[in-house]
């Protein structure tokens, strides 16, 4: 289907990125994770989470197959109007790592895609990087 859903032997087939969201969903079980699907406001990133420090931030979930990671323009926007209280979440597919970057680096993230230095690498590494918030 053009939405990037397919079927298989009768079963829809998700899009990386919503598995991807599963995956984090599973493993983020101390945040209360809002996932934001709007379609009027471009660029919006994918999930609004609370924290146990009463900590707001927002994150961007991105997968990929290569070291470059696509962003829209409004993507881009978003995270340079926004450079505080906002990551990107990358899941390289081949290698099933998962790394974490602050918004404000977005534009280093577009030039140098997963070689930039992330903030930490692993899921378990991320939750624990995000669960230290606003403390």
């Amino acid at each position: 289907m053009e939405n990037g859903q397919g079927f298989e032997e009768g079963l829809i087939t998700l899009k990386p990125e919503t598995k991807f969201y599963k995956e984090v969903k599973k493993n983020f079980k101390e945040f209360s994770l809002i996932r934001i699907e709007n379609l009027s406001l471009a660029g919006t990133p994918d999930l609004l989470i609370y924290n146990n420090n009463s900590y707001f931030f927002t994150v961007e979930l991105k997968v990929t197959n290569s070291n470059k990671i696509r962003f829209s323009p409004h993507q881009i926007a978003f995270h340079i109007r926004h450079p505080k209280n906002t990551f990107i979440l990358v899941k390289h597919l081949a290698s099933g790592i998962s790394k974490l970057y602050e918004g404000k680096d977005i534009e280093l993230l577009v030039a140098r895609g997963l070689t930039l230095e992330a903030c930490c690498s692993s899921l378990d590494a991320c939750r624990l990087y995000l669960s230290k918030l606003g403390a």
